[in-house]
């Protein structure tokens, strides 16, 4: 399958896609580049690999919880919300934006987050620490990850 592609299973829609070369405008150094994003274990799970030899395997619950929607984020940090209850989403599609970021569906029929190849890779590079941070932001606000709520 090319870059972007899924696992086809019940209830995933299967996306194969490649995505063409970085932009003129992109800058090697700085600008992270997928050569790959897969959906793995029925969309608990997205990897995605960039052209420097990286890759990054993140949850659907990170995905969800820390989407860059202004939903979830806010228009400031002061709004950004701590959402609970999402321990067992799944993502059931990747919908290439453009040629520089991708939108990700989840089973809850949150489909508003558009996931810029920078945003992943830095979520990627975080995601253990942000994934700490938002299991204590979860306690501070009395939510779980299994009951639905957010604060």
């Amino acid at each position: 399958m090319g870059p972007l592609s899924a696992t086809p299973h019940a209830g995933l829609r299967s996306l194969d896609r490649r995505f063409p070369e970085p932009p003129l405008t992109a800058n090697p150094s700085s600008d992270p580049w997928p050569t790959e994003i897969r959906l793995l274990d029925n969309g608990r799970n997205l990897r995605v690999a960039f052209d420097d030899g990286t890759s990054f395997t993140m949850s659907a619950e990170l995905l969800r919880v820390r989407s860059p929607s202004a939903e979830v984020q806010g228009h400031s940090p002061a709004e950004r919300k701590t959402i609970g209850g999402k321990r067992h989403v799944a993502i059931i599609a990747v919908a290439p934006v453009g040629n520089y970021a991708i939108r990700l569906d989840f089973d809850d029929m949150h489909r508003t987050g558009i996931y810029t190849w920078r945003y992943l890779r830095e979520l990627g590079e975080t995601a253990e620490k942000s994934f700490a941070a938002y299991l204590d932001e979860l306690a501070a606000k009395a939510l779980d990850r299994d009951r639905p709520g957010e604060a």
